[in-house]
């Protein structure tokens, strides 16, 4: 029997369509497999920050250096911003939740948006993200760099103020805290601010509609307010982190040949 007269068999007796089950599995399949990559993407960026050299006096010299570099192009806002944030509570509590969930919810969610309703594009973002932070994982390797909130004064760690509100727990910035379990310097670049440019891309490049790509910047913009508030990165580390999504972007675009456009607004039939 051929696996034709296989298929009408099964569609006539049984009502199943034997290629669309097998089109499904397909998509499961595929489905697995990429969570296997992210996973162990996210495996590998947990192991280098902690393989990163955890030497605080080296680091604090590196964020120094960024402020020397900052001052003269008034970017050292940190110090200014992150007092008005924890002096109040409804601000510091909001970034701290922002910043504690956002990262990876968002993400998250627009890996599989894409993965489901813009197989097109799907590739090349993937890719692309794996590829910026695969860079700020060597970066972090090779400049290992002290956040404001490990600084001293004057900058207040805003995730400890308001542990007691949320998850993140006050042990976050000390030994036999969190600081056991992550590499406290991985901080240039920002791959907070980093992917949430990425969200910001994958909004431009595949929807159709401009209230979501106004989201996406925004959706940007606003982590990387969030950051500098809650004393976690310098100015500079968000720029470095726009810039390494940015390039990753361009270059997996290029390489995948195009993205998918989305798709023109059918013309109103004139009177």
């Amino acid at each position: 029997m051929t696996s034709e007269q296989t298929y009408d068999i099964a569609e006539t007796m049984l009502g199943v369509d034997v290629p669309a089950r097998e089109d499904r599995w397909a998509g499961v399949m595929r489905g697995v497999r990429e969570v296997a990559l992210l996973g162990i993407l996210y495996a590998a960026y947990s192991m280098v920050r902690l393989m990163a050299d955890g030497s605080l006096t080296s680091a604090l010299g590196v964020a120094r250096q960024l402020l020397v570099w900052e001052r003269p192009l008034g970017l050292d806002v940190e110090a200014g911003f992150n007092q008005i944030v924890a002096g109040s509570q409804w601000l510091s509590i909001s970034f701290s939740f922002w910043y504690a969930s956002a990262h990876f919810v968002v993400t998250g969610a627009v890996l599989v948006l894409l993965f489901l309703h813009r197989p097109g594009s799907y590739g090349w973002l993937r890719s692309s993200l794996v590829l910026a932070t695969g860079c700020a994982l060597v970066m972090y390797l090779l400049v290992p760099t002290a956040p404001p909130r490990l600084s001293g004064t004057p900058y207040i760690d805003v995730l400890v103020q308001t542990s007691q509100y949320g998850w993140w727990g006050a042990d976050v910035s000390v030994p036999g805290g969190w600081g056991e379990h992550t590499n406290e310097l991985a901080a240039l670049p920002s791959m907070h601010a980093g992917w949430s440019l990425w969200v910001a891309l994958a909004a431009l490049a595949v929807s159709c509609h401009w209230a979501w790509k106004v989201a996406g910047v925004t959706y940007a913009l606003i982590t990387a307010t969030v950051v500098v508030g809650t004393a976690n990165h310098w100015t500079l580390d968000i720029i470095a982190g726009w810039a390494v999504v940015g390039l990753a972007a361009l270059v997996c675009w290029l390489v995948a040949g195009r993205g998918e456009r989305p798709e023109p607004r059918p013309s109103q039939p004139q009177p």
